[in-house]
């Protein structure tokens, strides 16, 4: 069988090993230590943020973004319908409500029209929605302009989800420091990875809660105290040791990731019924986390189901684009307000093996098996 080539797989740069190897050697094994304060202080000069916690999961960075943001018991939370149910769980950790918001057809995130639609409505309803998660799909920045004026009209906090964005740009400014909050992932397919692990950016004082509230919420005392409840999300040192050293190869994974996103455009340059997700305007810069397309099998001859299989005949991984989360049987009783457009894209997009540690065999694999669609 040949070799399988994966959609995103982890892509080492060599010094991750460095930081790894101090842990061992000072026995900073367990959570906490040098690592996870050198992370949190690079990421934070990287981003130009206040402050950064490094957690143990995006999703857990999210559930604390929405304790921080007061969101309780039978409170609404704002998020889109577009993403992975990540964006969208932790809602109903709290025992919120997640209200569904489609998607606008340039980026493929959050639409402001139907944001604002969604706020008047849920007021007239008497449920004024405490938070909005707006996701930055496939590193591709959301409407923020539009977005972050309507929040703040209605007085709604804004954390956003740029678990796929990390080095992505919305006006001059990485994507995950425009609202409140931001998230982050560094799961194993993420452009970089920690093997697993996630960070919350805000205010200093706001990190400052959230490091206590992932570390069990431990009271200022000699003895084990409690006032609060408390979780174990905090990264470990060995982790953020691998994380510190994929922060030192990011902006060439941006780069890679680009790359490889205009030559998928050249093997499909002039070809009918095959549109990209692309930058709508230079306020956009997308690390292009995935490279993903939407396929007319009217004009094309063949389907985003037919490429994926091709692929897969090669042993390629390829994937659908998200299912929408409105048409999630697990959340298919909360309310929702739609358009059309996510389902559009789910029916007939992919995303394409876009991992920066390809080789050119890889890639001449690849661009065989397109092309024998294409012809």
């Amino acid at each position: 069988m040949k070799k399988r080539i994966y959609l995103s797989s982890p892509h080492m740069g060599g010094q991750e090993i460095e930081f790894v190897k101090e842990a061992f050697d000072a026995n900073w094994i367990a959570p906490l230590g040098p690592n996870v304060d050198g992370f949190e202080e690079e990421l934070k000069r990287y981003l130009g943020a206040p402050a950064v916690a490094a957690l143990s999961s995006g999703t857990g960075s999210i559930h604390l973004a929405l304790i921080l943001s007061g969101v309780k018991s039978g409170d609404e939370v704002l998020v889109s319908s577009f993403t992975f149910s990540a964006s969208v769980n932790p809602i109903t950790y709290l025992c919120a409500t997640p209200v569904l918001i489609d998607s606008e057809p340039e980026t493929w995130n959050l639409s402001p029209e139907l944001l604002e639609e969604a706020i008047r409505d849920r007021i007239k309803k008497g449920k004024k929605p405490k938070a909005l998660i707006v996701v930055h799909l496939y590193g591709m920045p959301a409407k923020m302009d539009e977005i972050l004026e309507i929040a703040e009209r209605y007085e709604i906090t804004v954390i956003e989800d740029a678990a796929e964005a990390l080095g992505s740009k919305y006006n001059g400014k990485y994507c995950g420091t425009l609202g409140e909050y931001g998230i982050l992932s560094f799961n194993g397919n993420k452009i970089i990875t920690t093997s697993g692990g996630g960070a919350l950016i805000g205010s200093e004082d706001d990190m400052k809660k959230a490091r206590f509230l992932a570390t069990q919420a431990r009271d200022d005392a000699p003895h084990y105290q409690h006032s609060q409840i408390g979780f174990n999300y905090r990264m470990s040192n060995v982790v953020a040791g691998i994380g510190r050293g994929q922060l030192k190869v990011l902006e060439s994974r941006v780069e890679g990731r680009r790359k490889i996103n205009k030559w998928y455009r050249e093997i499909f340059a002039g070809v009918d019924g095959v549109e990209f997700l692309t930058e709508p305007s230079n306020k956009f810069f997308s690390n292009y986390w995935l490279t993903t397309l939407v396929i007319d099998k009217s004009k094309t001859g063949f389907s985003a189901e037919d490429l994926r299989l091709a692929l897969a005949e090669d042993n390629i991984e390829s994937r659908p684009l998200w299912k929408p989360m409105h048409l999630q049987q697990v959340f298919k009783d909360a309310p929702k307000y739609v358009n059309g457009v996510s389902e559009s894209l789910f029916n007939s997009g992919i995303c394409l093996p876009s991992g920066t540690n390809m080789t050119e065999e890889d890639l001449e694999r690849i661009e065989k098996v397109i092309r024998k669609l294409l012809h």
